[in-house]
């Protein structure tokens, strides 16, 4: 390399985003994964000793797959031949394996054969590499965030070990922020920045325990937040926020005739008003509104304001919607209407409304919950070994068919969404499932 090639990888390295020089380079500054790299576990020991198999890192984005291969191949003396899968053709990998051929015939050394994201390989492409994985030409290292089991050929899953990789906890996540801020050479020490508790928080809560983003988040909110007098930055909850670039779904009501008498027909529907409501409703099929945007808004009032108060409303409205499309109009003016009037009469309760919008909220502000093992299908051999479905408690087996299990993640055990109200068949509700949460506690205390 010479003097023109090492400026450029220099300059290259410090354009790079943070995220990547911020990337460990040894086992000791890597972050997480204590089940795989903690001192005395197995794949820990198979990288200190250079005797490293075929192996496969499963795990979510940002989770440490990619740096992982990087400091196996630091810390060994087989070249390394990294590619992704997302441009890599069969050409690309048959070169490289006549390479690996040749420098094993002259030099003796290994080669490390990466392939990120190799979920993208199609059976080809993986055909193309089996033999030589099989014969150690080459050490495979793949990278995937998609099961293996389903993504990666039977033969080549067979000859490589798969490794586990876990989303990083928030403990983690504070770890490699506090390291990039502090860093003055590949982080931004120079900067002189830190993060308000509430942005600290809302960083590692948007960021869905996947580092690359935390720190590319973080190097944006850095760049764009002014020093005050003595040069120091002060990231805001604010500033996160923005940085954050998360799209937010919108429903646009800014003011066109049609959207505000939709408006004044749901909120009649709402307050139990029928002759309201049966008023904005010939105002709109009057004037040409389309009959099919009304009955959307019905059937949407049906299970936002009734809802289990009366499971019957959804029926109703749907079955005017069949009506608007099977008889047209201006017939189906009166299924319309009925649809209405029985929502507007029919017992009220929101609370469905409310145990969705806190489901909602919770998955799309806080980080993704990976389903619990017990829950999950183990439909192949190797998932079946991970644990999967193991202790699932099958309910139509039990005379009650009410489990002691819990089927929500770890984390979120207990969280109640739904509470029903004493409006129409709610209160029936509200009785049973206090009774099945009565029996649930008692098989748990009983199981202790």
């Amino acid at each position: 390399m010479d003097m023109f090639d090492q400026q450029f990888e220099k300059q290259k390295e410090a354009e790079a985003p943070l995220a990547a020089r911020m990337r460990p380079a040894t086992l000791e500054t890597f972050v997480g994964q204590e089940h795989l790299v903690g001192t005395g576990h197995t794949l820990r020991k198979a990288i200190e000793s250079g005797q490293l198999p075929s192996i496969i890192l499963w795990g979510p984005p940002g989770s440490g797959k990619t740096t992982l291969a990087f400091i196996i191949a630091k810390s060994s003396n087989s070249h390394f031949a990294p590619v992704s899968a997302v441009s890599a053709t069969v050409a690309d990998l048959r070169h490289i394996i006549q390479e690996a051929k040749e420098r094993h015939k002259m030099h003796g050394q290994k080669t490390i054969l990466f392939i990120d994201e190799i979920h993208r390989f199609n059976k080809a492409q993986q055909d193309a590499i089996l033999p030589y994985v099989e014969d150690g030409t080459v050490t495979l290292i793949g990278a995937t965030t998609e099961n293996p089991s389903f993504e990666v050929i039977s033969p080549l899953l067979s000859r490589a070990r798969v490794y586990k990789l876990n989303p990083l906890s928030e403990d983690k996540l504070h770890i490699i922020i506090s390291r990039a801020l502090k860093d003055r050479f590949k982080g931004l020490g120079t900067l002189n920045a830190t993060l308000t508790a509430e942005a600290l928080k809302q960083l590692i809560t948007t960021s869905n325990n996947d580092a690359r983003i935390a720190l590319n988040t973080l190097e944006i909110a850095a760049l764009t937040t002014q020093p005050d007098a003595n040069g120091n930055r002060m990231i805001t909850l604010d500033t996160i926020e923005d940085a954050s670039q998360h799209r937010a779904l919108r429903y646009d009501r800014l003011g066109e005739q049609h959207y505000d008498i939709i408006s004044a027909l749901h909120k009649s529907m709402r307050d139990s008003d029928p002759d309201a409501a049966l008023y904005w409703l010939a105002r709109m099929l009057e004037s040409g509104e389309d009959p099919l945007f009304i009955a959307r808004r019905v059937a949407r009032a049906a299970s936002e304001d009734i809802g289990m108060a009366d499971p019957q409303a959804l029926v109703i409205a749907m079955a005017a919607q069949q009506a608007v499309q099977f008889i047209g109009m201006p017939e189906a003016d009166l299924a319309l209407a009925e649809a209405i009037v029985y929502i507007s009469t029919a017992p009220k309760s929101n609370s469905l409304y409310r145990a969705y919008s806190a489901a909602s909220s919770l998955v799309k502000k806080g980080p993704e919950q990976e389903v619990p093992l017990h829950l999950r299908n183990p439909v192949t051999p190797l998932m079946k070994k991970m644990g999967y479905g193991k202790g699932y408690q099958y309910a139509h087996d039990l005379p009650d068919r009410i489990t002691s299990q819990e089927d929500l993640p770890p984390s979120l055990a207990g969280r109640k969404f739904y509470t029903p109200t004493n409006q129409g068949y709610e209160r029936e509700l509200n009785e049973r499932l206090r009774a099945w949460e009565a029996l649930r506690k008692s098989k748990r205390e009983s199981e202790k």
